[in-house]
């Protein structure tokens, strides 16, 4: 079975949304599972351990080439998430991208539009897409 397409999934989504139809609601259902996406990141980090973080200050300067920088920058992730904390972050993910889509369809936007002229966006402006 394959994935559905963005815009299918927004049409599944505008068919089960019930309860949250208000802007308002949609709007701050969003907002909590972004930062529910950010809990089970940090969860992994703080309680599992399966990675962990060693951030430092990635040494850019104003002389610095732009293949340079990029091939300098670090995630400063060290590890893989287990299976229980990636399944957890999908999850996370799933219903961020839900009220994502509600909200899509609530203001009337195609997601496969905006997924669509962001890689347009960011094929036209390469690495000078600070976005």
């Amino acid at each position: 079975m394959s994935a559905p397409t963005l815009r299918e999934f927004q049409s599944q989504v505008s068919e089960l949304l019930l309860r949250h139809r208000s802007l308002l609601d949609v709007v701050t259902k969003y907002s909590q599972s972004n930062a529910s996406v950010n809990r089970a990141v940090s969860k992994s980090i703080t309680e599992c351990g399966c990675i962990s973080l060693n951030a430092r200050n990635q040494g850019f300067s104003e002389e610095m080439k732009l293949d340079q920088a990029h091939r300098q920058s670090k995630s400063h992730m060290e590890g893989n998430l287990c299976e229980q904390c990636r399944e957890i972050i999908r999850s996370e993910m799933g219903k961020n991208l839900f009220y994502m889509s509600a909200m899509c369809n609530l203001l009337d936007i195609d997601l496969d539009e905006v997924v669509s002229k962001e890689a347009d966006k960011c094929s036209t402006l390469g690495w000078f897409n600070l976005t």
